[in-house]
Formats: structure tokens, C-alpha cells, sequence
């Protein structure tokens, strides 16, 4: 029944939108309290479900996979979204995954609440994380959420890692270099008129420029050098400048991996090499560094951190950010190699770092995704992005998981 003075009010004047607001709620809160849906009022059919007492029905069979809460006498939705989802406002989201709750004035001790996923105890996590092949010789990573332990994986392939590259010098110095290759002399050379012009890439007249594997190249060093016949070298193109995308500070120069070449024999000042391993054209002027092989690391993957509980901003101030993106993409997503900086960090292969999108004038930063380290360098690390909710750009700021 609507309250007499407001009744009258909008019998006697004019009925305006607030009028006629107040009367349609006035009857839906009549029509649930009537029914007894939602009251403040507690319900009255209490029933005996196993030991305790309820109004309501609770799931027997909960998800294998859920964090259950208990709950115990006292409790109330708002002070439990405020201990578990950090956040009080969220209680609605602790009601929706209990739909069996029909007032959420009135939760019963001993009734199970759903709240997300599994929490794992401690003691299952540290037993669990012994299973960790002793090769990696990887450093346990730190689980903030409870999150349990997923079945270990590679986080990227050789190629993510022998393909890549990485950010070192303006101007570095290469212990050798390729000078020329067999296709720079196969060419006539008739009755002695054949005139040899080079060029930037070898001789003007060299029947192919791009080297892949199998194809034969000379050095431009032997034992004066250090060389000898077996030896690996990693073929690098120097590339652009990478500057740090928020300050435009100059990080260093990319240099981008091409290939390898295994010596086949040396002389005092030149070699003979063959290329075995192509991750793009190679060609003469090419420079080369020493092969070192790098495991790809592996991992026990956990899930991504939840959405509505990011880190706050201020934590992200000093972060390390994505710097550069191989090849150059722009839009980058799961799959793609990136570069990121080490800020104030020691990385370490099998790191896992969280992805933000943080914006001055937003009110928290944005969970992304996440990348995973797979090696690490003097100003840089080489990174994999395991998984996007979003398209991740240069900038983006990174948080170890």
C-alpha cells in the first residue's frame, strides 16, 4: 500500500516521472516481500540439510575445481567479498555464482559458498613444485592467489630463443665476420675479361646473395683469430635503435639473429664455413658471435592473475615495460617474441610476468597477459607471450608473477 501523503500528492497534482518511478517500485518491493523472495524479514521454512539448519538449498555436488567457503556463523557476504576478492563492493559477485542464496540478507553457517577457483594449501604447493625437473635450474616462481600448479611445459621453442636476438651496443665490435661465400666466384670469367666490382651484399656479379643452409661462405679470420673447425657462430645483423618507450632514453641497438655457421676448416687468416642453421637470408658482411646453446626453459603454468584484482598503479611505477616486438609487430599477441627491459629486476629464464595496460588517467591498471623470459641478456630479455585477453603494444608494463 503507497504511503497516504505521497498517495494523495500524486492524486492531486500533476503525475511526474518521480511519481510514477516511486509507484512501479513501491509494488515490485511489495510483490517480493509478499512473496517472501526478498524480505528483511528472515525466512521461516527453515529445514535440516545434513548437520545444520537453512533456508535454502544448497549444490550437494560442487565443482572439483572450486574454492568452497564454509560459512561460519557471523559472516556476511559484504565482509566475505572484502576478505576474499579484496574488495567489499563485490559481494554481488559472490551471490551470482550462489544462485541457490534467494536473499542475500541471509546466508546460513554450515551452507558452502562458491567463491572462484581452488585454493591449493601450502604444503600441497611446496610438494608439488619438488616435481620440477633439477635441469632447468630454475628458481621457483612466487604464487600470490593460491593458484595450483598446472602440468609443466616448454614456455617457447628453440627458434622463439636461437631466432630472436638482442639489444647490445650502438657500435659492437664482432670477433669475425663472413666475407664472401662460393657463389661470388662462380660466375665466367673468360679469357681473363672478367672484372670483379663488390658491392655491399659481395661482388656485383655474384650469382646469388641470399645464403641459406648448406651454402659454403669464407671468413674473414682464421687461427690468428682463434678459430678452429667445428666451431659455432651465430650470425647477427645490427638493426635499429630501441629506445625505452617512456623516457626515449637509447637502450642499445637490436641485433637480430640470422643464422649459424659451423667452421669446416681454417687457414692462418681465413676459414671455410657452411651454414646449418637459417632463421632468415644471410649474406655476405654478415657478423658473427660465438654459438652458445640455451635450454628453452619449461614451467608449471598457473592461471592468468584475476582481472579484478590487478596490482595497484604505484606498484607499477619502476616496472620493466615490452620494448620492441621481433619483426617489428605492432599489435602483438599469444605466440610472439618480444623484448622487454630489465628495470630493477634479475629475470631468469622460466620468469612469468604479468602483462598491464596502465594509463594516467585511468582509475587501475588492466590486466593483458602474460609473457614468459626464455633468455636473458646484458639489457634485455627475450620473452614469449603465453597469453593475451587483449592486443599488447610496446609500453606495456610487466610485474613478475
Amino acid at each position: 500500500m503507497l504511503s497516504p501523503r505521497f498517495s494523495e500528492r500524486c492524486r492531486v497534482t500533476r503525475p511526474g516521472p518521480a511519481c510514477l518511478l516511486f509507484v512501479v517500485a513501491w509494488c515490485l518491493v511489495s510483490i517480493l516481500v509478499s512473496s517472501g523472495v526478498w524480505a528483511h524479514d528472515p525466512p521461516k521454512n527453515l529445514k535440516k540439510v545434513g548437520d545444520h539448519w537453512t533456508a535454502w538449498d544448497p549444490p550437494m555436488d560442487l565443482p572439483p575445481d572450486a574454492q568452497v567457503h564454509i560459512i561460519q556463523s557471523g559472516d556476511t557476504l559484504w565482509d566475505l567479498a572484502e576478505a576474499f576478492l579484496g574488495n567489499p563492493y563485490l559481494w554481488p559477485q559472490i551471490w551470482e555464482r550462489n544462485s541457490y542464496i534467494l536473499d542475500a540478507h541471509w546466508i546460513y553457517p554450515g551452507d558452502p559458498l562458491v567463491l572462484g577457483i581452488r585454493v591449493e594449501p601450502q604444503e600441497s604447493l611446496e610438494m608439488t613444485a619438488l616435481d620440477r625437473p633439477e635441469s632447468t635450474d630454475v628458481e621457483e616462481p612466487t604464487f600470490r592467489f593460491g593458484d595450483a600448479f598446472g602440468e609443466i611445459q616448454q614456455l617457447g621453442s628453440a627458434d622463439d630463443i636461437f631466432c630472436s636476438g638482442y639489444i647490445g651496443e650502438d657500435e659492437e665490435e664482432f670477433p669475425a665476420r663472413i666475407a664472401s661465400s662460393e657463389y661470388d666466384y662462380l660466375s665466367p670469367n673468360l679469357k681473363g675479361l672478367r672484372k670483379t666490382v663488390k658491392g655491399r651484399y659481395g661482388v656485383v656479379d655474384s650469382i646469388q646473395y641470399n645464403l641459406a643452409v648448406g651454402d659454403i661462405v669464407y671468413l674473414d679470420g682464421g687461427r690468428d683469430i682463434g678459430l678452429a673447425a667445428g666451431d659455432l657462430y651465430t650470425g647477427v645483423q645490427p638493426r635499429q635503435l630501441i629506445r625505452h618507450p617512456e623516457s626515449q632514453e637509447v637502450v642499445g641497438r637490436l641485433h637480430a639473429y640470422l643464422g649459424r655457421v659451423r667452421v669446416l676448416s681454417v687457414q692462418e687468416e681465413t676459414a671455410i664455413a657452411e651454414v646449418v642453421y637459417s632463421c632468415a637470408p644471410i649474406t655476405v658482411g654478415t657478423a658473427l658471435i660465438p654459438f652458445e646453446r640455451e635450454p628453452v626453459p619449461t614451467e608449471r603454468r598457473s592461471p592468468l592473475r584475476p582481472v579484478n584484482y590487478p596490482s595497484p598503479k604505484d606498484a607499477l611505477v619502476d616496472a620493466p615495460r615490452v620494448l620492441y616486438a621481433k619483426d617489428g609487430v605492432i599489435s602483438i599477441g599469444q605466440d610472439h617474441v618480444v623484448f622487454m627491459d630489465l628495470a630493477n629486476i634479475d629475470a631468469i629464464p622460466g620468469d612469468v610476468f604479468t602483462i598491464y595496460r596502465v594509463h594516467e588517467d585511468g582509475d587501475m591498471p588492466i590486466v593483458i597477459g602474460e609473457v614468459g623470459v626464455l633468455s636473458v641478456h646484458a639489457r634485455s630479455a627475450v620473452a614469449k607471450v603465453l597469453e593475451s585477453r587483449y592486443p599488447v603494444y610496446v609500453g606495456d608494463v610487466l610485474e613478475l608473477k
